[in-house]
């Protein structure tokens, strides 16, 4: 049964070409959330926000020190006064005092959806008076955005740390903590560092560390002379702790991490079929995994929380780059009897197709040109084990992934993924069933022969 998402669009129809985005109509405008007025006036570099779009990629934001005469709802003003497009979530940190160089004025904004091609997602928001009184601003780091260990699928043993950046800032170091920090909000870093990575100007970064245990993460921005922005944000803490009893780990590739749209990450749960379980589980994926990577984690990173129930999905990356479906099999039987060996029951999950023309136009990558008959003959030998059939919901391969479902062709937009979670809880009571039925039945045994197969076959990534 296909589930639908329901958006509420202007006349709630539009088009979707074979490589991007072609709206008929457009998405609502963005409401904006953060209002500034003169009981409530703004700092010189306050904070503006407005709600999500999931279908954006980026936000246009403009600023204008008067009402424009004439004021277009879908096109860029000549009247603004500031205008930037690199504003990759919904939330931006605004130097008033560099743009009206120190004076005190009203000034307007508004701001709207941008999709890969640079075409609006939604029109302008309606303009927003932003009374300013110029007082020194509270924001003086970025401010962090993440929520983990608060609801379902919000559990990552690969964590992915998010900020919206701090005025001035082109760099950002972020900084991974065994306690919390005995500097909080300051300048240098904490005895307590265990890690950290400075990066050009995101809002992101992948751990690329499993995290087993309890820890904190903090963030600075760095200007473009090296010099820290201000402070160290709030410390975050997040923990993933063996003791936690989780019944339900997840184990796979960037498709089940989470993320997807090019802009959102794991840690937006709605990009994560977890958090539309309908039960608690800790995901244990990691983004760009292979088969060979999936097999060569499983004791460090799935023994460690023996959970009850391990759901498995991965190899699109293998496939895709042309490794071959055989490997692709004799690497979910190694999979699987590891499982076994360690009382853990295995629920393997089929692969959704994809689309190799969007995934070249996105990553610039190419896809093998066998795709179809690999994905195919992995996906007929998990239907013969304990699975859930989530590819059941997609086209069948050589049929590619509609780009309303995946934006770049690989990883599933919300409403891909909220497809997967609601295929898995109407599964789930039969699949449970069935190991209790057929639990020595299913048993998995890899041959040595099987084994040297697997591991002479090359890992190959790049084609």
């Amino acid at each position: 049964m296909k589930y639908t998402i329901i958006l509420i669009v202007l006349i709630n129809i539009f088009i979707l070409s074979g490589d991007a985005y072609s709206y008929k109509q457009l998405y609502p405008a963005l409401e904006i959330t953060t209002h500034y007025t003169e009981e409530n006036p703004a700092s010189a570099a306050p904070l503006l926000r407005w709600n999500e779009n999931t279908k954006a990629v980026y936000y246009e934001l403009e600023v204008f020190d008067k009402i424009p005469d004439r004021l277009s709802t879908n096109s860029v003003s000549a009247e603004h006064i500031y205008f930037t497009n690199q504003v990759f979530v919904n939330a931006f940190n605004l130097p008033i005092a560099e743009i009206t160089e120190g004076c005190h004025k009203n000034l307007y904004w508004r701001v709207r959806a941008m999709d890969f091609d640079n075409k609006p997602v939604t029109n302008f928001s309606a303009l927003e008076l932003l009374y300013t009184d110029g007082h020194p601003s509270e924001i003086n780091s970025p401010v962090t955005n993440t929520n983990y260990n608060h609801g379902n699928g919000s559990v990552l043993l690969y964590p992915v740390y998010q900020w919206i950046p701090n005025a001035g800032a082109v760099k950002f170091e972020v900084e991974v903590l065994s306690a919390p920090p005995e500097n909080p909000n300051g300048t240098e870093p904490s005895m307590y560092r265990i890690f950290s990575s400075t990066i050009d100007f995101s809002c992101e970064y992948y751990d690329p560390h499993s995290r087993i245990g309890t820890y904190y993460w903090r963030v600075r921005g760095i200007d473009s002379d090296g010099r820290p922005i201000g402070v160290y944000s709030n410390a975050e803490r997040f923990s993933n702790e063996p003791s936690a009893d989780y019944q339900v780990g997840i184990f796979g590739d960037s498709i089940s991490h989470g993320g997807g749209h090019l802009s959102y990450s794991p840690a937006d749960f709605e990009f994560s079929y977890s958090s539309y379980l309908n039960f608690p589980s800790i995901n244990l994926s990691e983004s760009g995994d292979t088969i060979e990577m999936m097999v060569n984690r499983f004791d460090k990173d799935v023994l460690p929380f023996a959970p009850r129930y391990l759901i498995i999905m991965g190899a699109s990356n293998s496939l895709r780059a042309g490794v071959s479906a055989d490997k692709i099999i004799i690497g979910l039987k190694i999979l699987q009897q590891k499982c076994q060996e360690n009382d853990i029951q295995p629920i393997l999950l089929t692969l959704p197709t994809i689309n190799p023309h969007n995934i070249n136009k996105i990553f610039t990558e190419s896809t093998s040109s066998n795709w179809p008959y690999e994905f195919n003959k992995v996906n007929n030998y998990i239907r013969t084990r304990v699975h859930i059939d989530t590819a059941a919901e997609f086209p069948v391969p050589p049929e590619i992934l509609p780009t309303e479902f995946a934006l770049d062709g690989l990883h599933l937009d919300d409403n891909g993924k909220a497809i997967m979670g609601h295929t898995i809880n109407e599964n789930w009571s039969n699949v449970l069933a069935q190991i209790t039925e057929d639990n020595d039945e299913d048993k998995v045994t890899v041959t040595a022969k099987e084994m040297e197969l697997f591991r002479s076959i090359p890992d190959v990534y790049d084609l």
